[in-house]
């Protein structure tokens, strides 16, 4: 039951980080050929009726935030930024999911780098979402770590 529970998780978290992977993707290519102008623009039109009705709705507030921040920062850092990141979840999903056993390091690898990154973006600026992404890293890095050991038992029985 334990088992199943565990690999039940670890197929949530992954199915998460390729979900954000396609969105990071999606917006990366919006920011490209749109403009971060217009997405800072699209962003504040989307949440005025949040805002109108909530005016201290958090999340709509923390959409204009980040809207607001990409639109004032370097686009090319932006799309180089969310395409590599979304592009990069995509292939740790497909991968995970396929259940390549070479993919297990590759994501203990750039699962600490996510959160290495985070950790001092973090130190610099505290944001709690950016410690609840961060958090949730760390327990997707453990949920891997989890299914690579179960894995590289199973491999190994098999071989006997």
């Amino acid at each position: 039951m334990r088992r199943s529970l565990l690999h039940l998780a670890y197929l949530g978290a992954i199915a998460v980080k390729g979900l954000d992977g396609l969105v990071e993707t999606v917006a990366g290519l919006i920011i490209a050929v749109y403009g971060s102008q217009q997405v800072y623009n699209f962003a504040v039109w989307a949440t005025a009726p949040e805002i109108a009705r909530h005016p201290e709705s958090h999340t709509a507030h923390a959409i204009r935030h980040g809207a607001y921040g990409l639109a004032h920062s370097s686009p090319k850092f932006a799309i180089a930024y969310l395409l590599a990141h979304g592009v990069l979840k995509i292939g740790l999903f497909v991968n995970l999911l396929i259940e390549h056993m070479w993919i297990f390091p590759a994501s203990v690898v750039v699962l600490l780098g996510f959160i290495g990154f985070m950790s001092l973006k973090l130190i610099a600026h505290w944001s709690p979402w950016l410690f609840a992404f961060a958090l949730f890293d760390v327990v997707t890095l453990a949920l891997v770590l989890n299914e690579w050991r179960v894995r590289s038992l199973a491999t190994r029985r098999r071989a006997r």
